[in-house]
């Protein structure tokens, strides 16, 4: 994984974990597990684009695995969310908007993973040329 796009990893994590902080702050009685999976993911996030960052081969593995089935959830989610507006349920509104959002992140997550390529100069020193 190239340093830029490690770096970008890291953003994402972050960008994770202030999504799930608004979505608990939105409703603190009912979205405890915004709270949680935001940090939880957004953790993880940032743990792979450090590990990335160190020339650590299988965090670009393990970063392309959650970030894809974390696609899938927000998916899944936004879907149910935005069922549930055009249903009448405005209060879901803004949940909706805010899962739709890290579903966008996700997507361009996904894309500047598979895209990211290291090149020399991201190589950590000591590693044998490929």
């Amino acid at each position: 994984m190239s340093v830029k796009t490690a770096g970008y990893l890291i953003l994402y994590g972050a960008f994770l974990i202030v999504c799930g902080a608004l979505g608990y702050w939105s409703n603190p009685e009912k979205a405890k597990t915004a709270l949680m999976s935001g940090g939880t993911f957004g953790a993880l996030s940032i743990l792979w684009g450090v590990l990335g960052a160190r020339g650590l081969c299988w965090s670009l593995v393990a970063a392309k695995v959650t970030t894809g089935l974390l696609t899938l959830v927000f998916a899944w989610r936004a879907s149910v969310g935005w069922k549930a507006v055009l249903d009448g349920n405005s209060d879901k509104l803004f949940t909706a908007s805010l899962i739709t959002a890290m579903l966008v992140g996700s997507v361009v997550m996904l894309v500047l993973l598979q895209i990211g390529r290291e090149t020399p100069a991201d190589k950590p020193l000591g590693d044998p040329p490929a």
